[in-house]
């Protein structure tokens, strides 16, 4: 299962989510989602486990959970949806590309 994981301090890193999600099983891995511009954490991150039981427990036990000073945002993660992309004139459908 695919796991949100928000609200997490800016300074968290990979090992900190891990150690955090491992005391309720196995984690199969940790990603955490870097601005591009500063290089930065954004705040968030997914966590992918592989049973679903275990990654249920984890969200029930961690929802709300104050963590490095932040209440963090835990549920299941939702497929993201897909972009029109490009740009859009006139409210046409054409797009136009610079």
């Amino acid at each position: 299962m695919n796991i949100y994981v928000g609200n997490l301090p800016y300074n968290a890193d990979d090992d900190a989510v891990l150690n955090l999600f491992s005391e309720y099983g196995n984690v199969e891995s940790v990603k955490l989602i870097i601005d591009r511009a500063t290089n930065r954490s954004r705040g968030f991150g997914f966590v992918e486990m592989n049973n679903d039981a275990e990654a249920g427990i984890a969200i029930d036990a961690l929802n709300d959970l104050e963590f490095g000073g932040r209440a963090l945002v835990v549920n299941e993660a939702r497929p993201k949806k897909e972009s029109a992309g490009g740009r859009s004139f006139n409210g046409s459908n054409k797009k136009y590309y610079r």
